[in-house]
Parts: structure tokens; sequence; C-alpha cells
């Protein structure tokens, strides 16, 4: 029997803001090479957690560990260095910087060289071949010399995604990708963020509100449900699970069982 890999894993962690317990005693572990998704009703805990798992915030209790390392204590950029990247729900970028220019700056920032502005551009070669790789994973190199500005959402959240992939994090933390975009933009991000996990290895965990994407997207799912986990299994378990159906899908989202065709587990 092969013995599974953790890349990520949440020990006890608690959380409290005052008397509010936001995180209560949660353990969550996230298999390396999988996407991992945390969903859950407003106030359910799920973006306090990942926040928790990310660095953003320091726990009340428990520990956090990464590739069998206790992180609990690191502070957010470096875990950056160790090999987590972390998205934000709101767009994170230079809107007045081109698409190349903003992940060539992520790129020079892990490679120690980010307050040497006064080089000539040409002595950062290598970070210049590491951004235009990274562009191309995302779909984005026929618009290399174009301002994040004038993006569109769908195409912003991309060059996020650009930006990541450029620092060569192992681990990708996402926090709700699709927020703020069309209906018709969500397929072709999804797709893309998919391919890289397939196509790389990397391990992508993501907070989401769109059921759709959550279930067919993940390998695996987390659900909160009042600062704890509810269940956690893959899509189909989780359509199947009535205690899921009666707190969480059924009453806010409808049967989602449609969605994943009856997958098997």
């Amino acid at each position: 029997m092969v013995e599974e890999t953790f890349i990520l894993e949440g020990k006890g962690l608690r959380k409290e803001f005052g008397s509010l317990v936001a995180v209560a005693d949660v353990d969550i572990r996230v298999r390396a090479g999988e996407l991992h998704a945390i969903i859950g009703p407003n106030g359910a805990g799920k973006t306090t957690l990942f926040n928790l798992l990310s660095g953003n915030l320091r726990p009340t209790g428990g520990t956090v560990w990464f590739k069998g390392r206790d992180i609990t204590a690191e502070p957010l950029h470096r875990r950056v260095h160790l090999g987590i990247g972390r998205s934000f729900q709101i767009t994170n970028i230079f809107p007045s910087l081109t698409v190349l220019e903003n992940v060539r700056l992520a790129a020079q920032a892990l490679g120690g060289d980010s307050f040497k502005f006064w080089w000539h551009f040409r002595r950062f070669a290598q970070y210049t071949e590491t951004a235009l790789t990274a562009i191309a994973q995302v779909g984005l190199s026929d618009k290399l010399a174009v301002p994040a500005a004038v993006l569109p959402h769908g195409d912003q959240r991309k060059l996020e995604l650009a930006i990541l992939l450029a620092s060569d994090a192992e681990l990708l933390l996402l926090d709700e990708p699709t927020a703020g975009m069309a209906t018709e933009q969500v397929p072709p991000l999804m797709e893309t963020i998919r391919a890289i996990q397939r196509g790389t290895g990397k391990t992508i965990m993501l907070v989401e509100h769109n059921m759709n994407v959550v279930m067919t997207s993940s390998d695996r799912i987390t659900v909160m449900h009042l600062g704890a986990v509810l269940a956690e299994g893959t899509p189909a378990e989780i359509a199947r699970n009535e205690t899921v159906q009666q707190a969480y899908l059924g009453e806010l989202y409808g049967d989602f069982a449609g969605i994943i065709g009856g997958a098997s587990t």
C-alpha cells in the first residue's frame, strides 16, 4: 500500500476573536498534488482557517505543518520562500505595469534582487525567462505588453496566478479565484487552474463559493460549519452526505448531485 503524502496539515487549529471562536480545534490534511477546496456558508470559519494555514493570522491554538515542518510561527513572507503562494479575493497586482513587468518583479523578488531597480533590465534575463514561462502557463503570452489595469477581470486573475507560478511555489492557496467574474469567464480560468495542477503536480487549495466550480474541479472538499469541519471527502461523497445536505448544500444551494453526474469515489 502506497503511503499518502500530505503537503499541508493543520492540527488542532483554533482562532478566537475575543469571545468569538471562529475556528474550533480543526484538523485538516491536504494531499500533495491534489486540488482541495474549502466550502461553507458565511460565518462558517473557512476564510479564517485559510488565513491560519497561509500565515495571514496566528492561531490561538494548534499548529500548521508544511512538508513535515512546523511553520506555525513563520511569517507570511517566509512561507513564500518555503514554497507557499497565496492569492487574495481582491485582485492584487500592479495596475500600471504590464503583464510581463508584474510577473518579472515577482520572480525578481524571490530571487533576492527586488531592490536593485537601477540595474539594466538585461541583467535580469533569468527572471524574464521565468516570467515568460509562467505567463505561457496561464495563456497570457499574447498580452505581455498590456498594462494590467486594462485586462478583463478574468485575465487579471490569470495574471495573479502567473505571479504565484513565478515564485515556483509548490502549494498555491487561492482565495475565491472566481469572485467578481462574469459567468463566461469562470470556465476558462478553472481550466487553466486545473491544467496547471495536473501538468505541474502542484498542490492547489482554494476557498470558493461557486458550487459548480467546487463540485466539478476539486479532488477533495472540506465542508466548514460553525467553525468546525462538518465533513470531508470527494465531491461525490460530499454530495451524498446527508448531514451536509441538511446543514449546508440542501438548505443554501439545492441538490448538487446532478452537477457531478454520479461520479464515482
